[in-house]
């Protein structure tokens, strides 16, 4: 049995609620559904549905990114060392990098004072 909706005045579009989405989306993600059948079940074309079904993978990844660590930067005018450093504390630890330090060897070192924190 089809059934259809009769949309009056100038805007022909319907709007769907977010939670109309998000329980058609849910629908056609269960196991053995067919995402077609359930567009058109529910009255719309399946290209809407897999955007529906994209936005959803989207706002998933992006609340669910973690995000990246901070740490405060502590600036002091003692000097710590003959010249020029950047001091880091965290984790516990302080690591103090000299200019020209290598960059690759520093993100070890911090890598390991984070694994160890």
């Amino acid at each position: 049995m089809l059934t259809s909706e009769v949309l009056h005045g100038p805007e022909r579009r319907r709007r769907w609620t977010a939670d109309e989405k998000a329980r058609i989306v849910a629908e056609s993600l269960a196991p053995d559904a067919v995402a077609s059948a359930v567009a058109r079940r529910h009255g719309i074309h399946p290209n809407q549905l897999y955007g529906w079904r994209r936005e959803l993978r989207v706002a998933t990844a992006v609340t669910t990114t973690p995000l990246p660590d901070f740490v405060p930067v502590a600036l002091t005018a003692e000097p710590t060392m003959a010249g020029p450093a950047v001091e880091i504390a965290f984790c516990g630890a302080v690591v103090r990098a000299v200019p020209g330090v290598d960059l690759a060897f520093l993100n070890d070192v911090l890598r390991v004072v984070k694994a160890q924190g």
